[in-house]
């Protein structure tokens, strides 16, 4: 118990010494362990918001339609509800294949049910706004008359007659908005369609009034609902052509909306976990020093190596775990409507899953343990008196190379060595923009994709939500890595500037001037940015290629061109400050803080 309140106590206390690099590590570990968590939690939530919208509107076990109409249909489907395997039926009923217009002139494809004013055993649409339908009125599915902007008390024309919106419902007898459908007319291919309700008679009158094509449905709720494909099979041979789907179907089509959503956040969040190992590694090392010292006086005093490693170690393991669980709080508050973008759905998402937080929590303890474990190791290492009187590392003199930079101009000499001296932070700096370009590449292809609308024969007056649901979420992520990647560069800069204190002090006494002692920071920055801004373009062309459509298009060369000057001036831009209030530390205090 000692040792556990000793350990807990060096941990709050250097904790509080250095907050701004502890909410660094919480945040980055933050964002990381949400994002995965979203992506891998996408198809549970999709599952069950579809299984409690199913529940709620007692959705039928299978769909079975025909794309032919008469009496012969109409007594195979009746033959069909009949079945030994059926325990209740609803229909057959008449699904019409319209046009509707709003009143702002915003047109779509509808498929127009009728049923019964009186909701039937199987497929209740549950109304969540307004009341069921009455003659000489319409429902409207949640989902499309979100996305129509309509809602109770609007009127919109459906093939040339006007009808008053009377209610807002939902159902999982059909697909998610745009997916109404189902089948296209006379049996061939469906197109993005929403979906209405009407009387019977008030459906009868609107197809024959204007001969619209006309399917018959009937819904089925089976005495085993698993069984679905077993009755589909014992079926098949029928004498009318007849298309079954179902609930696993319509669940399956759910998930096609969160095509581009899963690998969106999952690499999301493979991206962000290493900005935050290259940041929290450079912060690492920049308190190396700091930390030996540290490790050498709990050896003066007694400790262990397993004490030293769990003190190093547990101040960065528990800001892990706690950014982890707050990670997968946001995660838990934000998949239902990540989940579900089209109001289609209703019900609440449960947590995420148990591998969920598993794989989560083993990102966060990975990102915590692969920042901080060689400055650890390299303190346990030290001897006890070497530890006390640990002073920065000096860099090997290497005579060719400074003879070599001797001719370049003061700032690209000082950036140039400073660089050399630190080989490992260049890299990690090189592959932080390498890391935000391949984002930034994303985001902009995914801009210069052509979709096709959910409107009238594919018009933009609706968009295509999918679409519009993935370059969000496209953003968010990329606006999170640039983030991160901003923190990333302002540390690097820092860290170098007061690693180099000394040596940036010596070089003002042989005249430089403070603002060529900025430009070689910054250009320290620059110099392993450059090839990993333009590593970056292909880099992010190829993962882009794993999973993009067969038909995508590239982003124009001058987007991707001008992509990876914007994060070289960015670049520049944000070491400026930083560099220049160390460049401004008076010499003779910066020398005499080195020799003491």
């Amino acid at each position: 118990m000692g040792s556990i309140v000793l350990v807990a106590r060096l941990v709050l206390a250097d904790v509080r010494r250095h907050q701004a690099q502890a909410a660094m590590l919480l945040l980055a570990v933050t964002v990381a362990t949400a994002t995965m968590a979203l992506g891998l939690s996408l198809r549970s939530v999709s599952e069950a918001l579809y299984e409690q919208t199913r529940t709620a509107t007692a959705g039928p076990d299978l769909v079975a339609l025909s794309g032919e109409t008469g009496p012969a249909v109409t007594s195979a489907l009746t033959e069909l509800a009949g079945s030994p395997g059926v325990a209740a039926h609803h229909g057959p009923y008449r699904i019409v294949y319209a046009d509707l217009t709003t009143r702002d002139a915003t047109s779509s494809r509808v498929v127009v049910h009728g049923f019964a004013e009186k909701p039937a055993a199987v497929n209740r649409p549950l109304v969540t706004s307004g009341q069921w339908i009455r003659p000489g009125g319409t429902v409207l599915e949640r989902g499309f008359a979100t996305a129509l902007h309509v809602g109770v008390g609007d009127r919109v024309t459906i093939a040339g007659r006007p009808y008053p919106v009377v209610g807002i419902a939902v159902t999982a007898a059909t697909s998610i908005y745009p997916g109404a459908s189902q089948i296209g007319p006379y049996g061939g291919p469906s197109d993005y369609s929403g979906l209405a309700w009407m009387t019977r008679s008030d459906a009868r009158a609107l197809a024959s009034s204007h001969d619209l094509p006309v399917t018959l449905a009937v819904d089925l709720e089976l005495r085993d609902p698993a069984a679905t494909q077993a009755f589909r099979d014992a079926h098949h041979d029928s004498t009318v052509r007849i298309n079954f789907r179902s609930w696993q179907f319509t669940a399956q089509q759910d998930l096609a909306m969160l095509k581009g959503s899963r690998p969106i956040l999952v690499v999301g969040s493979w991206l962000l976990s290493f900005l935050a190992i290259t940041g929290v590694a450079a912060l690492a090392a920049g308190r190396a020093v700091q930390q030996t010292r540290r490790a050498g006086l709990l050896k003066a005093v007694g400790a262990g190596p397993g004490l030293i490693a769990t003190v190093l170690l547990t101040e960065y393991l528990a800001l892990a775990l706690a950014g982890d669980a707050l990670g997968l709080l946001v995660a838990r508050l934000t998949a239902p409507a990540i989940a579900s973008p089209t109001a289609s759905r209703i019900g609440d998402a449960a947590g995420p899953t148990g591998a969920t937080v598993v794989t989560a929590t083993v990102l966060a303890v990975a990102v915590a343990v692969l920042s901080t474990l060689r400055p650890t190791l390299l303190a346990m290492r030290t001897a006890t008196v070497t530890a006390l009187t640990a002073t920065p590392h000096q860099p090997r003199h290497r005579p060719h190379l400074t003879a070599l930079s001797a001719l370049l101009p003061t700032p690209l000499l000082l950036g140039l060595r400073l660089t050399a001296r630190r080989p490992g932070r260049a890299l990690l700096q090189a592959c932080s923009t390498a890391t935000t370009v391949i984002a930034i590449v994303a985001l902009l292809t995914m801009h210069a994709q052509q979709e096709r609308g959910y409107g009238l024969n594919g018009s933009s007056v609706l968009p295509n939500l999918r679409g519009e649901h993935d370059r969000r979420l496209m953003l968010a992520v990329a606006i999170l890595l640039i983030a991160l990647a901003v923190v990333n560069t302002i540390t690097f800069t820092w860290t170098t500037a007061v690693e180099a204190r000394a040596n940036m002090a010596i070089a003002r006494t042989l005249g430089a001037t403070p603002g060529q002692v900025s430009a070689g920071l910054s250009i320290a920055q620059l110099l392993p940015g450059l090839p990993g801004a333009v590593l970056g373009v292909p880099l992010g062309s190829g993962l882009l290629s794993l999973f993009a459509a067969r038909n995508a298009v590239e982003a124009p060369s001058s987007w991707l061109l001008a992509a990876v000057l914007a994060t070289l001036l960015a670049t520049a831009a944000l070491t400026a400050l930083p560099a220049r209030l160390a460049a401004r530390r008076p010499v003779a205090r910066a020398l005499s803080a080195e020799t003491a």
